[in-house]
């Protein structure tokens, strides 16, 4: 199944081609290069607004004292709830330490305490203090920093800014060879194009911009799960949408990007309370406001539906030179007039981070040869249904780490693509930019938070008819849009199989966690854009 793209006029060619410029593909192309090979890095925006960024609380690894990876490891699977893939779990914590080390000796600068040691913090579900963190509250830009410098060192590795992936190309035999974009820019690398390559890897970041309230960037508007899914690829774990449970509350009436409140807050004392100032964590779970994400928002969202609340509050009144250790949110709130020093702070959940995606086994290939996945792309099954706090960058650190070497061990010849066959599918299956927005609504709506039988089937229903929105006019929003409503079926559709309450997936008409439930759901669709659903028993 293929998008509706001019034909390509321009052509480039690498040993590898890596599209994302967060973590995981700015460490894939370095790690790539450690083996002397030529890497073309391509990126939706600026290859220095990567996801990564954004990232507010940290990198989670064993590095403290009295700290260990088996207890950073139990930790992951609590938060999992029953469907972490264990192999994958003992690879994140083991060569997690190794890892981060390898991004500090690449430059990247953590804040220190006084005596020179690494400043360790807390987070939701952690037991121990094992987050690092830099610039207090901006941990993304100083990794995205130090990478980004180490990767402009480079000659070796060629960047193309603003190019929007749309489909994977394969050879005679089955196996993806590269990929086609469309480039906004000048010169040679200007329009839709095409890149042939020995491995392709998908890092193209989260799917936040599905739902209409999210943490995520415009640009997250998942491309490399939809690619893989256009090209055959299996799909796992989508359902499990993390919705952050402490996002600023801009009002009802406000969609997109909305600003975060990082976790690591709560990790320093920040407390969770209602309209009279009561805290409501406080019997929940034995951690209260440190328990899991998904405790946190189904807790704060059962309140603001029981009290008819648009949000809570978070005090972080108590905290010690607050302004010093989150500069970002303090000037964040400053800018939508609240004091933090002073005021609370309105807060609600907000798409946040997809759990699943392409899925991968421990090396990052996935179920089509050629085609690798990392990052929040992928689904490696370290996240389960539910990921722990902090653990997504590491994630990206070491299984790009892992990609970098399975690649050097078993590249194969570079091979032509296939001729272009026919290019749609029926008349057209690329939708309407303005169908963006019913999207969103109508998953937030149906698939948010709270899910059911009832909703989700509305939900489905209407996508079916925002389906309808066809456009003959290729550009990048209509692109995006089509993303966006083939991720939005496959979560509807995932949500809908799995009738149970599991970690990040809550469904009402479903209250309990079932044992016939510890499986994945893995999903992929044909040539002719069919949907074929199956499980995989998840071994513990």
């Amino acid at each position: 199944m293929k998008l509706l793209a001019p034909d390509p006029g321009w052509t480039a060619r690498a040993d590898v081609i890596v599209v994302g410029s967060g973590v995981a593909g700015l460490t894939t192309a370095l790690q790539v290069r450690s083996f002397g090979l030529s890497v073309l890095l391509v990126t939706k925006a600026r290859v220095d607004e990567g996801s990564t960024k954004w990232a507010q609380g940290g990198i989670a690894a064993a590095l403290g004292p009295g700290d260990s990876p088996a207890q950073h490891e139990k930790d992951t699977l609590v938060a999992g709830a029953g469907l972490c893939d264990a192999e994958a779990v003992k690879v994140l914590v083991s060569e997690g330490p190794a890892a981060v080390r390898k991004l500090i000796a690449r430059g990247a600068v953590f804040d220190k305490e006084a005596s020179g040691e690494i400043a360790l913090t807390r987070e939701g579900g952690h037991l121990r203090n094992r987050i690092l963190h830099a610039g207090g509250d901006a941990t993304g830009a100083e990794v995205s920093r130090a990478l980004l410098a180490a990767v402009r060192n480079d000659p070796s590795i060629e960047v193309v800014e603003h190019a929007l992936v749309l489909d994977a190309l394969k050879d005679a035999d089955g196996k993806i060879c590269g990929v086609t974009l469309h480039v906004i820019g000048a010169g040679s690398r200007d329009g839709v194009g095409r890149a042939i390559a020995r491995a392709t890897v998908l890092a193209t970041g989260g799917l936040g911009q599905v739902f209409a309230q999210t943490t995520n960037p415009s640009v997250s508007t998942g491309d490399g799960v939809a690619l893989a899914l256009r090209a055959g690829a299996e799909v796992a774990d989508v359902e499990f949408i993390q919705f952050h449970p402490t996002v600023l509350w801009l009002g009802d009436a406000s969609v997109g990007q909305q600003p975060l409140i990082s976790e690591a807050v709560r990790g320093e004392g920040a407390l969770l309370v209602d309209d009279n100032g009561n805290r409501f964590m406080v019997g929940q779970h034995p951690l209260a406001e440190l328990a899991p994400r998904d405790v946190v928002a189904k807790a704060i969202m059962r309140h603001m539906n029981e009290s008819g609340a648009h949000h809570v509050w978070l005090d972080v009144r108590s905290i010690e030179g607050f302004q010093e250790r989150f500069p970002t949110i303090y000037a964040s709130c400053l800018s939508h007039g609240i004091d933090p020093l002073k005021d609370l702070i309105p807060v609600a959940p907000a798409s946040h981070y997809a759990s699943g995606g392409v899925r991968v086994d421990l090396n990052g290939r996935s179920s089509i040869a050629g085609l690798y996945a990392c990052g929040e792309t992928a689904c490696t099954g370290v996240h389960g249904a539910n990921r722990l706090a902090s653990n997504s960058l590491l994630e990206g650190l070491v299984f790009s780490a892992r990609i970098a070497e399975d690649i050097s061990r078993n590249l194969p010849p570079l091979s032509e693509p296939l001729p272009a066959s026919d290019k749609s599918i029926g008349k057209s299956i690329l939708l309407r930019p303005e169908a963006r927005k019913a999207i969103q609504l109508s998953m937030s709506t149906g698939a948010g938070v709270l899910r059911s039988a009832v909703s989700l089937q509305r939900t489905l229903d209407e996508l079916t008819i925002i389906a309808k929105a066809e456009s003959n006019e290729p550009c990048v929003e209509a692109w995006e849009t089509t993303n966006l409503y083939q991720l939005a079926v496959a979560i509807v559709r995932s949500a809908l199989a799995r009738e149970e309450t599991r970690g990040s997936h809550w469904r009402e008409d479903f209250p309990n966690m079932l044992s016939q439930w510890s499986k994945r759901i893995r999903q992929h669709m044909d040539a002719q854009g069919n949907w074929s659903q199956s499980t995989e028993e998840v071994v513990q």
